[in-house]
């Protein structure tokens, strides 16, 4: 079984501390579109904690010296996907319903219109870099299950326990309390009457359900590539299979309009191929953050009929081939962030809540 790494050595064998954060309270006017000189090289990910800060200070040390933008966003995903305490990503991600980490990741190319994915992938720690082998040695878009396994292994990828110690006993707690009506917990006359509360009392901090990262970067030559990555819904059904590893749900990259990638409830995303809507938006000139929101509405218009109280928890980062971006997300108390470096340096971006009650 592989020693659980510690979250003082997962810091500390990072990237160095790098420029300091800023955080900015809303977009900065839209770049007219004759605008000469792009912002590039840049790179961005969906994740605003440390965790992307560090994963950006890693990209950017590739595209600083004139790297591509396909290897910047693998390197600054396996920052991410490395991380012990993100329940929601790579190794420590919360396990499904049997107690077993599956994972999702997609890569793509804007450069070559070239496509990768795995889904449902067990005991690999970087999905990411598997998806990328598929889109680069196959002529494959998508494998699964025991079939990614098999190609990882044949790249030389180790086979890791991905399951922590603190992933575990989220997921126990979360069995014990699944149903008064069955044997997991304590003795039937040592139980409180309101067992469910004590899940997120006692894991407040924990996103419960969702949880991905997108990572997306445009290299000095302006071509683009992204890639999303996943342990996908906290307990979900074996074998399920979310929004993450489908191009043009969980991601979409073209080097002639621009990028997006989607986080939240996978279900949703791909039902409205949220990540393709966004950059063929862009691509009739609609600007990234603008984007986002429209593709949020549309989401909530196709409930709209069935269920109008009904908002899915969706977040939407984007960027153009002029390295203008922007972020929304359809639920919350506070503006969605995500972390973005460039050679203006470092900061922490501020998006909006779109809905509900947006018009």
């Amino acid at each position: 079984m592989k020693k659980e790494m510690s979250r003082r050595k997962f810091v500390s064998g990072s990237i160095g501390a790098g420029a300091g954060a800023l955080i900015f309270p809303q977009l900065s006017p839209v770049t007219p579109r004759s605008q000469a000189n792009p912002l590039k090289p840049i790179i961005l990910t969906s994740h605003s904690n440390e965790t992307g800060r560090l994963a950006m200070e890693a990209g950017w040390e590739v595209l600083k010296v004139g790297g591509n933008a396909v290897d910047a966003v693998e390197k600054a995903a396996n920052v991410i996907e490395s991380d012990p305490e993100d329940t929601s990503v790579g190794y420590g991600g919360l396990p499904n319903e049997h107690g077993v980490v599956q994972l999702d990741a997609s890569f793509m190319d804007g450069k070559t219109y070239s496509a990768g994915a795995v889904a449902c992938l067990e005991n690999i720690m970087h999905p990411s870099s598997v998806a990328k082998l598929v889109m680069q040695r196959t002529d494959h878009v998508l494998l699964v299950g025991a079939g990614a396994l098999e190609f990882a292994r044949a790249w030389g990828f180790p086979e890791e326990n991905l399951l922590t110690e603190k992933a575990r006993k989220i997921w126990l707690r979360w069995k014990e309390e699944l149903s008064p009506g069955d044997d997991w917990g304590s003795p039937e006359h040592l139980q409180k009457l309101k067992r469910k509360e004590s899940y997120y009392k006692d894991f407040p901090d924990i996103e419960h359900h969702y949880g991905t990262t997108n990572v997306i970067a445009i290299d000095s030559n302006g071509d683009m590539a992204g890639c999303t990555t996943t342990s996908g819904l906290s307990f979900k059904l074996n074998g399920r299979v979310g929004d993450s590893p489908i191009i043009g749900a969980g991601l979409y990259v073209d080097n002639e309009v621009g990028a997006a990638g989607a986080t939240g409830r996978g279900e949703d995303v791909i039902k409205s191929c949220a990540s393709y809507y966004i950059v063929m938006r862009m691509k009739e000139g609609v600007a990234p953050q603008k984007a986002c929101e429209e593709a949020l509405k549309m989401i909530i218009d196709r409930y709209r009929k069935v269920n109008p109280d009904f908002y899915p928890s969706e977040k939407f980062v984007a960027i153009n081939r002029l390295g203008e971006y922007g972020c929304a997300s359809m639920t919350g108390d506070k503006n969605p962030l995500m972390s973005v470096m460039s050679g203006k340096g470092f900061l922490r971006h501020e998006g909006i809540v779109a809905w509900p009650g947006m018009k």
